[in-house]
């Protein structure tokens, strides 16, 4: 046999549908996919690249349900503000200021090979200049998909009668020789688009198959706004207008009643990304996550930005998802580590629709793969690889990432973009927005 990469000796942590853990095991890549699993000393084979794996887990690479990729640079700016305070004096006033092609390709870039060293081998943004982004991830070689963010107040009025969705149909088509790039459609949330943007959204997303990814019962005042203007809920709102008709990722999701959990489980299509970290940070309330387990609806992670969050590490992120749950439920046995797990690498593939390409580690499917080190003394000893990926792992201990048969990490080195000058630019951008707000 003969192949690009083999990654050899790990434990493989397969995440497949018997969630198998394979020990002391060979993944032979090929063609950006993965051509092989067989036991170590059990073949001979030839290997343009071998990466010893021996001590090490080999995982599905991570999905990041949710991020907003070229918020990079607004890190710490505004903290410690209520959600709405902090969206309208601050982000969207600095937004309105700052936001050009390349301060998005530079920002983008930045934050996807953040993303990278934590482990992250898709994600699924949303943002504006979405060739911008796309440029950015394809230079760091992240896998993505890019969401227009779409918010009336941007958009004219005939741009909303005909245009939306134009702009993701040549998308699709100019950089479709891309296999790290897919485009989705974003209406940020029900308070920034009107009833006819958000309908002609789904009508879209209906005719082209596309992924409708957008904002959900974030807070208690979107909820009560939005009982004042339609005299109903916000699921059931989306449900009139045929959101819940196409596949969509809804982020938060903490504000949901019973009876519209109903709704997202008749649906089928829809599926909850939950942001832990940025909900305790902005006080937006727990997600009701215990609830969507029991009534079978698709629950995966996101970081959200960094301006909300304030980091990228999804472990950490299902770490503190999956213990704060069992709290609030007063329930330990609530959400097991490799259900924990699931939510940022397969329940997080089914979210996009790519879960026969992504999200767990099996023949045929896209090689996107990280190695994490046990070496460390705090791995060690270890009985449970789930265990310890959601309790004791963080993503400094992500020391190989392959995405789409390409390495993209080796031993903690980026392999596609210059650290050391991302971190200069990023501070050239530190002075210049603190011109912009006069500081």
């Amino acid at each position: 046999m003969s192949f690009d990469i083999v990654i050899e000796g790990g434990t493989i942590v397969t995440m497949d549908s018997d969630f198998r853990i394979l020990e002391e095991q060979c993944l032979g890549i090929l063609d950006g996919k993965i051509a092989a699993i067989f036991p170590k000393g059990s073949s001979s084979y030839e290997a343009k690249q071998r990466i010893n794996a021996k001590n090490c887990l080999i995982i599905p690479g991570l999905i990041n349900a949710h991020s907003h990729l070229a918020m990079t640079y607004f890190r710490g700016l505004a903290d410690d503000l209520p959600l709405h305070k902090w969206l309208q004096e601050y982000i969207w006033p600095l937004e309105a200021k700052l936001i050009k092609p390349d301060f998005v390709y530079d920002a983008s870039l930045h934050g996807a090979a953040e993303m990278i060293k934590n482990g992250i081998s898709t994600t699924n943004d949303m943002y504006f200049h979405m060739s911008s982004i796309a440029d950015a991830c394809i230079k760091a070689g992240l896998r993505v998909v890019i969401s227009e963010a779409l918010l009336d107040m941007q958009l004219s009025e005939e741009e909303r009668k005909c245009c939306i969705g134009n702009r993701i149909k040549k998308l699709r088509i100019d950089y479709k020789a891309e296999p790290l790039v897919d485009f989705s459609l974003a209406p940020h949330s029900i308070y920034t688009c009107g009833t006819e943007t958000l309908k002609t959204c789904a009508k879209v997303a209906r005719e082209n198959d596309i992924l409708v990814h957008m904002h959900l019962s974030e807070t208690q005042d979107e909820v009560l706004n939005c009982q004042k203007a339609h005299g109903i809920r916000p699921v059931e709102y989306i449900k009139e207008l045929g959101l819940l008709e196409v596949r969509s990722v809804l982020a938060h999701g903490i504000w949901v009643e019973e009876n519209e959990m109903d709704l997202l489980a008749e649906s089928g299509k829809a599926s909850i990304a939950i942001c832990t970290e940025s909900h305790l940070k902005l006080i937006s309330g727990f997600a009701p996550l215990k609830k969507y387990l029991e009534k079978g609806i698709n629950v995966c992670l996101g970081t959200d930005g960094v301006a909300s969050n304030n980091n990228l590490d999804l472990l950490e992120e299902v770490s503190i998802t999956a213990k704060l749950h069992k709290a609030l439920n007063n329930d330990p046995t609530l959400l097991p580590a490799k259900d924990a797990f699931a939510m940022v690498t397969i329940n997080a593939a089914k979210a996009l629709g790519r879960e026969a390409e992504l999200g767990s580690l099996e023949i045929d499917k896209l090689a996107d793969i990280g190695v994490i080190a046990l070496s460390e003394l705090e791995n060690q000893p270890i009985y449970n690889p789930y265990s310890h990926l959601v309790y004791a792992i963080n993503s400094h201990s992500v020391r190989d990432l392959i995405i789409d048969g390409k390495t993209v990490m080796l031993n903690r080195n980026l392999c596609t973009v210059d650290e050391d000058q991302l971190i200069m630019l990023a501070a050239d951008y530190k002075d210049m927005i603190l011109k912009e707000i006069g500081q």
